[in-house]
């Protein structure tokens, strides 16, 4: 089936994404309904607006770390399959809340669904990718999570035509997003599971029918050969002396490199400030002086101008241009673009000067065309690639939790209050978060991944490190300046007792 296959299976897989982005979005206008503040009497700045939105994040880092277990242990599909499960119960526990116990909750689980999808959706795409297009497949995560964003505020924008008596305004926006939980719940059933997941559990056949589904396009059979044999010399090689733990992650300096670096590049996409702009728009919008349907109908256009970027960019230009730039750029374009923004609301501190207001609207626009074109596919898909196969469930996960949502929490918390109190002065700290920090560690530290397959990265990290072994066994690294398809060979001492030896076969 080949290159459509492999891309239909990402586009339904990032389902998981597209709830991502539903889930952070509704908020921005369910706390712009009317009826929704007297129900629950509160305000849009309000601390309670806050613990709405930081417990979704707080139950996403819960999710991400859960799912490194779920993955290692039952694999990459129902992973994403009971994050489903979880959202249809939260989304039922918002739609109908009677009580602040209720919202809390369900948006505890709905962000503990979408932390399980948010690291699993990019590992299961990046298994099934091929090297030449693993930046658009893994991309595709990003970009539903996008449309999920776009969906979230049209969704909203309509419903807030009702009457401010109705509770229509904001129940069915949180009960929308069961549709597409229903959906991905059944729809992963017809999908096939992780093709290096399947050879880790010693399913080979399956393993082999899978690729093959997957990239064979009538010519290449010798391709899907070798990759299956390095997949598989990798995972056994590995299999012959690791015992990947949490633990492990850390003490293994190889894996602690790279663990670090997924959760970096995590935390940097967080420090641009873009979620902070993406969940409360709307306060943002009304302190220019852009208030009632105008301010939702502006936060639902600012919804559709980076999902359009994004697909572009992730099309033409990702596969080509690698990692490392684009996420250099944005930091720096990002920077430059919230001191303009900073400097305009600074001088027009009541939003009545309609020329400053709109020059303010533009450079928000700016901030999600850049994040497009930088750290919004590339985080995912950087961190997805420099995960070693004995981690990548567990890195992943912990890179999402700690990384993403755990930093995620912090400011989904702090913005209302912050945006109320300080307001303009809140955008120094991702300013100089973003020159002083992001910029110089991408430059000076990060890889380049662009084109190489899973296995040809752990070269790039200094090749394959085999771990801590059982009773205090460790590993000498292997002669990593072999030549690709030559035998190179492993030798692993016992600590306790330095005359025994374990030698095995890697081929690079």
């Amino acid at each position: 089936m080949g290159r459509l296959y492999t891309i239909s299976l990402a586009v339904f897989a990032a389902t998981g994404s597209f709830l991502f982005g539903y889930d952070s979005g509704v908020m921005t206008d369910v706390i712009e309904s009317k009826n929704f503040l007297s129900f629950f009497n509160t305000t849009q700045t309000s601390a309670i607006v806050g613990a709405i939105n930081s417990t979704f994040s707080g139950g996403a880092a819960i999710g991400s770390l859960q799912g490194g277990l779920t993955m290692d242990r039952f694999g990459r599909k129902f992973t994403i399959q009971l994050g489903a499960l979880i959202c249809l119960i939260g989304a039922i526990l918002q739609a109908s809340a009677m009580n602040l116990a209720m919202i809390l909750i369900g948006r505890i689980l709905a962000g503990w669904a979408v932390g399980l999808m948010s690291m699993s959706v990019p590992v299961y795409q990046a298994e099934c990718a091929h090297p030449s297009s693993r930046g658009l497949i893994i991309g595709l995560a990003q970009q539903m999570n996008g449309v999920g964003f776009i969906v979230s505020t049209w969704v909203g924008y309509g419903s807030l035509h009702a009457p401010d008596t109705s509770q229509f305004q904001w129940r069915f926006p949180l009960a929308f997003q069961a549709f597409p939980a229903i959906m991905l719940l059944v729809g992963m059933l017809f999908l096939p599971e992780s093709p290096r997941y399947l050879i880790e559990k010693e399913r080979h056949d399956t393993a082999m029918k899978v690729l093959k589904r997957l990239h064979f396009d009538g010519t290449n059979g010798e391709w899907i050969k070798t990759e299956y044999n390095e997949i598989k010399s990798t995972i056994e090689a590995e299999n012959v002396v690791a015992a990947p733990s949490w633990i492990s992650m850390f003490r293994v300096p190889q894996w602690r490199t790279r663990l670090l670096h997924g959760v970096a590049v995590q935390v940097f996409t967080q420090m641009t400030g873009v979620n902070v702009i993406a969940y409360y728009q709307t306060i943002l919008y009304n302190a220019l002086g852009i208030t009632g349907n105008r301010n939702t109908l502006v936060a639902g256009i600012y919804n559709c101008i980076g999902p359009l970027t994004n697909l572009i960019f992730i099309v033409f230009l990702l596969d080509k241009v690698g990692r490392r730039k684009p996420m250099m750029f944005g930091a720096v374009a990002i920077s430059i673009t919230l001191i303009c923004e900073a400097a305009l609301n600074s001088v027009n501190p009541e939003g009545k000067r309609a020329g400053y207001s709109i020059a303010g609207v533009f450079f928000i626009f700016c901030i999600t065309i850049i994040f497009s074109l930088s750290f919004g596919p590339c985080s995912w898909v950087y961190m997805a690639e420099v995960m070693p196969m004995q981690i990548r469930g567990k890195g992943n996960a912990f890179a999402t939790g700690i990384g993403n949502w755990a930093v995620g929490t912090l400011w989904s918390q702090v913005s209302p209050i912050a945006l109320g109190s300080i307001r303009w002065k809140f955008y120094l700290v991702f300013i100089i978060w973003n020159m002083c920090v992001s910029l110089p560690v991408i430059y000076f530290l990060f890889k380049e991944t662009t084109q190489k397959s899973l296995e040809e990265i752990d070269l790039l990290f200094g090749g394959p490190a085999l771990g801590i072994l059982p009773n205090g066994i460790r590993e000498i690294q292997p002669n990593l300046e072999q030549e690709k398809g030559k035998d190179s060979e492993i030798v692993v001492e016992n600590v306790e007792n330095t005359g025994q030896k374990l030698t095995a076969a890697w081929s690079i």
